[in-house]
């Protein structure tokens, strides 16, 4: 398996010239780190005017491996082949890396960039990309694997320090400028001149890095010739975000030349409009364009102290959410809680990432603190509220569940409305954690939750309201990952293990390694609410001087009780409604949707989200009405289909050209892509869109009937598909800006080409 690794972006807050005069100083060898044992430079060239200046080295690293893993490979030292290529004009230093020694064994592949910051021309940039394929090794693949990442993150840090450690030292000889390159006048034309390998006793020549075992398998790129054509290219946008109130926010203003140290990155952030100033401060707004990058400073402000490999987990899954989720994207610090609460496993974050973002969206959870308004009976029973926070800095919930009737609430409510009244409060606990973090001046990503229990009795154990409450949990639990810092148990009575026992498996174990549980009075004493919580704001119903808004809760009067059959039709009504439609697409048998045109003009919406395997999408149109829909094709077989809604509209005898004609281009689709999009009808008739599998080139030529082929394929799980769609139609005057809760307004938003 190869591994892949992408960098932040680092900012410097110097000049491009001076972080290459730092730069330089760490050839031909570094004290700082002790595993680079030295460099020889095998080629140099230089164009006339001194504007392209490309060195290539070969490097010498003594690594920390076991001995009798450096016996059994028969080395002492591995060899990397490094290449610098500088365009002083540009003000750019490309690097590549890639390993020499077990080269046949072990591929090792690293791309540098230093580049001009895009909105401050006195600060410089860093990124870093590499990857490692691990072909065989002896037997000892796995830990040549762990040994490599491992040195390789230390590096990065060592990377980092090493520059500054530079920069002070040309401040402390006195030189803080180094003048840009000016083309020299008469504009001599640009030639190389190549010098004889020279020994590691240059000092004026362009370095490469000097980064241990890196991950790789990159094709190789000459960069003598093409600098820009490197996968790392000078950064596009880099937005900060504004929080002018926030003290001790990271990346402030700061003018160019001014007397800031290197470690004083800038920030950046996604944005909507033009990208601010660095000294503009921090906002929170977040739309996300491939062009968006996250830097160091920012990560470290507003997400926290990750690892190198943690950040490039996150920056790797935000690029593919930005790829193939055309529309609003999830902000970073939601984006970072599924992949802690995969241990940063990236594909195991992602599935359930992409099924958490499917959800929220056919369920409108985005809008739900804006449209939701809560009954009136939760207001005056449901026993919980926000107040204040604890000594982190973390949002506090406090529910009294002792004094809830569960049973009043869920006969009066039903439990749909209880799960969404639960929702809007953890989509007010993601809001408030966002505050927080401008607030504080630190990240705040997750809440602490306190629960009274005074009161439980076997009335809560009521099985329906256990049911309620487990589905509530497992809802939670797949959607708000990692947003419970901490959950204090007060006054836990002796019913309570019973409680325990039914709730506790549908938690996850590292969510309930946070419980802390405490019985009787025994949260007033030592390791109590105090050790979390400060004194002053403790609840007055717990011993403390803050009044709390909580409510006192009591028995819901059964006047407010509703029938089974009024519930569920207010749950549908509440909750299973939705704008979405879903539909399953076998090797043989797509799904197609009938649309029916009046007036040439009109203009075909959609709006998709592929669940499940890839899919071709296509639109054709028809003069002819096609048949009655045909659902559920294996019935006729005697065989239940697994399919939600199937439906195939064009009939097996029609004629492609004859019957019914294409009338855009086919559009892949592949898993986890978010596809808007419109077509501007030129007839009157009817439209079909279809969804079909998309076929392997081996298997795409099959002539069996559909339902045939469909049959024969039901064994293999891969040729079920999944889509939730959504279309509409509309007249061309009415068209831009009214798909607003489909993303992007108008055609600029569509995932599709020629459409």
């Amino acid at each position: 398996m190869v591994q892949k690794y992408q960098s932040p972006v680092r900012v410097y807050k110097y000049p491009f010239e001076l972080v290459m005069a730092a730069y330089e100083r760490r050839f031909p060898t570094c004290h700082l780190i002790p595993m680079f044992v030295g460099s020889d430079v095998l080629s140099e060239e230089q164009s006339e005017d001194g504007c392209m200046h490309n060195v290539e080295r070969r490097c010498k690293l003594d690594v920390d491996a076991p001995r009798l893993l450096k016996r059994i490979a028969g080395v002492d030292y591995v060899y990397f082949n490094q290449r610098n290529s500088l365009n002083r004009l540009e003000r750019t230093l490309h690097i590549e890396s890639h390993n020499e020694t077990f080269s046949n064994r072990v591929i090792i592949h690293e791309l540098c960039c230093y580049s001009v910051h895009p909105e401050n021309d006195g600060w410089t940039c860093f990124e870093q990309s590499a990857s490692l394929d691990i072909k065989s090794f002896f037997g000892f693949e796995s830990t040549v694997e762990k040994i490599a990442m491992k040195q390789y993150a230390s590096s990065i840090k060592k990377g980092k320090e090493i520059i500054e450690y530079y920069l002070n030292q040309l401040d402390e000889e006195g030189i803080t400028h180094v003048p840009r390159w000016m083309p020299p006048s008469g504009g001599a034309p640009l030639s190389s001149s190549t010098c004889p390998s020279s020994s590691s006793s240059s000092t004026t020549t362009t370095t490469t890095t000097t980064t241990t075992t890196t991950s790789t398998s990159a094709p190789n790129t000459t960069l003598a010739q093409r600098p820009t054509d490197l996968p790392i290219t000078p950064l596009i946008s880099i937005t900060a975000p504004t929080d002018s109130g926030a003290p001790g926010a990271a990346g402030g203003a700061a003018p160019s030349g001014s007397a800031t140290s290197p470690q004083q990155e800038g920030q950046g952030k996604e944005g909507t409009g033009p990208p601010p100033s660095p000294s503009s401060g921090q906002n929170e707004t977040n739309a996300g364009t491939p062009d968006d990058k996250l830097d160091a400073d920012y990560i470290k402000r507003y997400l926290g102290d990750l690892t190198p490999l943690q950040e490039s987990c996150l920056i790797r899954l935000r690029g593919w959410l930005q790829e193939t989720h055309k529309g609003k994207i999830p902000k970073d610090e939601h984006i970072l809680r599924f992949l802690r609460a995969r241990d940063f496993n990236m594909e195991k974050a992602r599935e359930i990432l992409c099924q958490s973002l499917t959800w929220r969206k056919q369920h409108q959870v985005d809008y739900l603190l804006e449209n939701w308004s809560c009954p009136q009976v939760l207001h005056d029973y449901y026993t919980g509220g926000w107040h204040h926070h604890d000594k982190d800095g973390r949002p506090l919930y406090i529910l009294r569940l002792g004094q809830m009737d569960t049973k009043g609430l869920v006969r009066a409510l039903g439990e749909e409305s209880l799960l969404r009244h639960v929702l809007s409060i953890n989509e007010e606990g993601l809001r408030r954690c966002e505050e927080n973090t401008k607030v504080f001046g630190r990240p705040i990503s997750c809440w602490t939750c306190l629960v009274d229990l005074e009161g439980l009795n076997m009335r809560h154990l009521w099985r329906p309201g256990v049911k309620a409450l487990l589905r509530i949990i497992e809802v939670v639990e797949a959607n708000y990952p990692e947003t419970l810092g901490r959950l204090l148990i007060l006054r836990a009575p002796r019913v309570f293990p019973v409680l325990w026992t039914l709730v506790s498996p549908f938690i996850d174990e590292n969510t309930r390694k946070k419980f802390l549980i405490y019985a009787g009075n025994d949260y007033q004493g030592p390791g109590g609410l105090v050790d979390y919580i400060d004194k002053e704001i403790i609840p007055d119903f717990l011993g403390g001087d803050c009044m709390c808004d909580v409510p006192e809760g009591g028995l819901v009067p059964k006047s407010l009780y509703r029938t089974p059959e009024e519930l569920e039709s207010d749950d549908i009504r509440l909750w299973t409604e939705t704008i979405y439609q879903s539909a399953s697409v076998f090797k043989g048998a797509p799904h197609e949707v009938l649309v029916e045109i009046i007036d040439a003009s009109s203009v075909i919406t959609w709006d998709f989200d592929v669940c499940r395997g890839d899919v071709v999408f296509n639109i054709y149109h028809s003069k002819r009405a096609p048949q009655p829909p045909r659902k559920d094709p294996l019935a006729a077989h005697g065989i239940t289909s697994p399919t939600g809604n199937n439906v195939q509209l064009i009939d097996k005898s029609w004629l492609l050209g004859q019957d019914y004609s294409m009338v855009e281009s086919p559009l892949t689709c592949k898993e986890g892509e978010s596809v808007q999009g419109s077509h501007v009808t030129r007839w009157p008739g009817f439209y079909i869109l279809q969804w079909r599998f998309h076929n392997m080139a081996a298997c795409a030529a099959t002539n069996l009937p559909r339902v045939d082929d469909v049959l024969a394929t039901l064994q293999v799980s891969s040729h079920k598909c999944k889509v939730m769609y959504y279309t509409e139609v509309l007249g061309s005057e009415d068209f831009r800006g009214s798909m607003t809760s489909l993303g992007p307004p108008g055609p600029a938003g569509d995932k599709k080409t020629g459409f």
